[in-house]
């Protein structure tokens, strides 16, 4: 199962990509909302396809301004005791820079539907599996993980060593939710299965390589799903009316972005808010950036599209170049 760990990054990274790393994200936002009215009202927040979700689905949404700009983003998770039908519960996971916003949204436009909004923050703890084998950790005596879809955000509820979790399909591996107080015995247990603790780092490194941006570091409230490559993961163009549809469906139908997020390949490290320029035009600053283990110094970057993949960047002012490429710089 999972070789022994290598006190470095490297040694971290080599985890996530060969066998399992653990990490604990137990601090990111968590709300849940309940009542007949949960899915109607929600769809009606948020820009993905919402409607027909049933119990062990999920989907990846942002929400927004009415100017079509990102207020955050969010994991909607439909939970309930019977697959394919209904969900009891929707699980709302967000970064923690965007929490506030989503419960400030839910909390003043929910009046008139049957839904109420809970606090889930402190009260769950959330471990996540990154790697080749982090189904098989999460399985342990395989009871119940066979009931978990492939496809991202699929959900089932299950029990590791007598520990209530819900398990989550994410695209590196599996996301355990649990109460808070079990957290720590749960890490346990899957730290005897062979699972290796990680630093945070290191799991930026795979996610950046991947192409994922995370609001608060690569997105901000400047920024249209469109700009973010964000479309076709979280944007639904046939659904009904939402916050902000106007101005994402005319971009997309009429527009051309003015900024894409790419990957950026330097010549030597950077630092997150160096500004990019091609020539002397100012085409965008540094977002994630980190030196990976397998490509070396990287970064994710809003950029202009004059600057197009192929482009070669001068970065800040110590004499560093990039080269603007596509997403995801690591392909699958």
């Amino acid at each position: 199962m999972a070789s022994a760990h290598i006190d470095t990054l490297d040694g971290d990274y080599q985890a996530l990509v060969e066998s399992c790393g653990l990490i604990d994200r137990s601090d990111r936002g968590k709300l849940s909302l309940s009542g007949n009215g949960a899915i109607e009202f929600l769809n009606g927040q948020v820009t993905n396809e919402l409607m027909g979700l049933r119990a062990g689905e999920g989907r990846y949404a942002a929400f927004l301004t009415p100017k079509g700009k990102m207020l955050g983003d969010l994991r909607i998770l439909a939970v309930g005791a019977h697959p394919q039908e209904a969900p009891s519960e929707l699980v709302l996971d967000t970064e923690r820079v965007a929490l506030q916003a989503l419960f400030d949204m839910i909390r003043r436009f929910k009046v008139g539907y049957e839904v109420e909004l809970h606090k889930r923050t402190l009260e769950r703890g959330l471990l996540s599996l990154i790697g080749p084998e982090a189904a098989v950790i999460a399985a342990g005596e395989r009871a119940g993980i066979d009931q978990l879809a492939d496809a991202e955000h699929a959900n089932v509820a299950l029990e590791i060593d007598g520990i209530a979790t819900l398990a989550v399909r994410t695209d590196v591996g599996v996301d355990l939710i649990c109460d808070a107080a079990d957290t720590e015995r749960l890490a346990a247990a899957l730290r005897a299965r062979g699972a290796t603790p990680i630093r945070e780092q290191a799991a930026e490194c795979l996610r950046i390589e991947r192409g994922r941006p995370r609001y608060g570091i690569d997105l901000d409230d400047t920024v249209i799903p469109q700009e973010a490559g964000l479309n076709e993961r979280a944007v639904s163009f046939t659904k009904g009316c939402y916050v902000g549809q106007e101005t994402v469906a005319r971009l997309y139908y009429k527009g051309k972005p003015n900024r894409h997020l790419r990957g950026l390949r330097l010549s030597a490290p950077g630092t997150t808010g160096d500004q990019l320029r091609l020539g002397d035009r100012p085409v965008g600053h540094l977002a994630s950036t980190l030196v990976s283990p397998r490509l070396g110094p990287v970064a994710l970057a809003l950029v202009r599209r004059e600057a197009e993949p192929g482009a070669i960047v001068e970065v800040g002012d110590n004499g560093t170049s990039a080269e603007v490429v596509e997403l995801p710089l690591l392909p699958d």
